[in-house]
């Protein structure tokens, strides 16, 4: 199972990106560690804002690329409101292949 992820930062960006390890990629990137995320040594992790299963690496990627080319308003609304991801991503994905998480 995939886990694909968005992180608020305190300067309130959000980073998403996609893991098997939703609790240890989350520590990877608060400690800023080797395996950190560029971005994310740059900008201080506060939190996990939302997540969604997938079963496979591919549906993982494919969910994190559409999210990485939505508007920063379109992520904030995502977080907040389930069904603005079939909204904004229902025309791109499968939206049934992803379980929300958090």
């Amino acid at each position: 199972m995939y886990y694909t992820y968005m992180i608020r930062c305190k300067d309130n960006t959000i980073y998403t990106g996609i893991t098997t390890d939703l609790e240890k990629r989350f520590q990877e990137h608060v400690s800023k560690n080797e395996k950190c995320a560029k971005y994310t040594k740059k900008h201080t992790v506060e939190k996990i804002e939302t997540a969604w299963t997938s079963e496979n690496r591919v549906l993982a990627s494919k969910l994190e690329y559409r999210i990485k080319h939505l508007s920063k308003m379109q992520k904030e609304e995502i977080i907040i409101n389930q069904n603005a991801f079939e909204k904004y991503l229902g025309k791109y994905i499968e939206t049934k292949e992803y379980q929300k998480v958090k």
